[in-house]
């Protein structure tokens, strides 16, 4: 059974910095795109970035480009969403998600999700 868990979510002032984990488990590390996703109230859903590992390729939207990295660890099967300079429209709930054998771009239709995490910022 796969499953994505999200962590690190929490409170921050806007310039801040936090770290977003997603643990999987039950899918080939290597053989999916992982990626991350927020929705903020009243919004749609948005792509934010994404790995591939087999690749070694990542992909960002032009809204966190530069501040936010994404990065995986094949040992621990957890991909990393290290976001800086974080501002008040950063305020979402952040999804990971995977999809098999492909690169997760905006618009993708993912294969699995988890719960989200609340990441709020603070002006």
């Amino acid at each position: 059974q796969v499953q994505l868990v999200e962590s690190g979510g929490g409170l921050v002032q806007a310039g801040g910095s936090l770290r977003l984990s997603c643990a999987t488990s039950g899918l080939t590390f290597g053989s999916y795109g992982v990626g991350w996703f927020r929705q903020a109230p009243g919004k749609e859903r948005e792509f934010i970035a994404s790995i591939l590992w087999s690749a070694g390729r990542t992909n960002y939207a032009d809204s966190v480009k530069g501040r936010f990295t994404i990065s995986g660890d094949n040992a621990k099967n957890t991909v990393y969403l290290q976001m800086n300079s974080l501002k008040p429209e950063d305020t979402a709930v952040y999804y990971c998600a995977a999809k098999r054998y492909r690169m997760i771009v905006e618009g993708t239709i993912c294969d699995y999700w988890g719960q989200g995490t609340q990441v709020t910022v603070s002006s």
